[in-house]
């Protein structure tokens, strides 16, 4: 009895401290996005017909991100049924956007204004016996350009 009373506490908890979590990491990311917004970034290899000075540096961003016990609860328990786990989807969006920032503040530092060939790079840290799901890693990188487009 105890026990079910101890997972519905810690559900609970997880539940309550998780989503305030999330909605104040999901409130800082959107803050910074609008810093960055002059910051051209694009997946395809050069994309402008553009001048670019000589400098160009490999520019990154990693983030890890864990996975509250309520939202392992109920992806095992959307495991069941199957369909959509969309406890996790907002977890790798939260992940994703994160290391795109964090790529953008290390352009940035390095006075880059363009970057170019970007890339997702994701992977799941696991814990337990089962191997669950205690974590997510994402790393964004490109090649960070100065480009002469706004001159």
């Amino acid at each position: 009895m105890y026990d079910l009373i101890i997972i519905f506490i810690l559900l609970v908890l997880g539940y309550v401290f998780g989503q305030a979590a999330e909605k104040r990491h999901f409130r800082s990311i959107i803050k910074r996005e609008e810093q960055y917004r002059d910051l051209l970034t694009f997946s395809k290899r050069f994309p402008l017909d553009a001048d670019y000075d000589q400098k160009a540096s490999l520019v990154g961003g990693s983030v890890v991100i864990s996975v509250d016990y309520f939202k392992r609860f109920a992806a095992g328990l959307r495991n069941l049924i199957g369909g959509r786990v969309t406890t996790y989807e907002s977890l790798l969006e939260r992940a994703r956007r994160e290391a795109l920032l964090r790529m953008k503040e290390e352009a940035r530092q390095q006075g880059m204004n363009t970057i170019v060939n970007v890339k997702l790079e994701t992977s799941s840290i696991t814990k337990g016996r089962r191997n669950q799901v205690g974590a997510v890693e994402v790393y964004a990188y490109g090649t960070g350009l100065v480009s002469n487009i706004d001159q």
